[in-house]
């Protein structure tokens, strides 16, 4: 076998298809696309953590275990500025203020754009935004960061079940 071949066959092995690469972007939009932020480079914090909860019947000392409520990280956005962050600029214009949370996806796409997979934020809303330093002497691009806080990614059959 090359070995070109065996990172392909090690995400096999995984369970994962073809789609799996260095190459992914991440499409984030608001509102069912009313505002459409762009193509982002890396996104950090799409986690959820359920803890958990314990219980003891009566003076019985057996105690039962469960899992608690979810609790989801805020999702930090980056990437190189470019003309999407006009975009960005706009929305926070128009939404920061306001007190109606949107929902928001954020969709993993490969080289060839097409979605890999995809997840739904629930009742999103920016809280910072930061472009770095502009240096005309130095050769890297000024980073953009947008971060999210929401209340859920899961559907909601799933968070009800606990």
């Amino acid at each position: 076998m090359s070995r070109s071949m065996l990172p392909l066959k090690a995400a096999q092995g995984l369970g994962l298809s073809g789609d799996v690469g260095m190459s992914h972007q991440f499409r984030v939009t608001i509102d069912s696309g009313t505002y459409d932020l762009g193509t982002w480079t890396k996104v950090a914090g799409l986690t959820v953590n359920f803890g958990s909860c314990q219980y003891r019947c009566g003076e019985d000392n057996e105690m039962m275990t469960f899992p608690g409520n979810a609790k989801y990280g805020n999702v930090k956005l980056a990437r190189a500025a470019c003309s999407d962050s006009q975009t960005v600029q706009k929305w926070l214009i128009e939404t920061a203020r306001k007190i109606v949370p949107l929902s928001g996806e954020i969709q993993m796409i490969n080289s060839m754009f097409l979605t890999v997979a995809s997840w739904e934020l629930k009742e999103c809303y920016p809280i910072s935004w930061s472009i770095t330093e502009f240096d005309a002497g130095n050769s890297r691009p000024a980073l953009e960061t947008l971060e999210l806080a929401h209340t859920a990614f899961l559907p909601a059959e799933l968070r009800a079940g606990f």
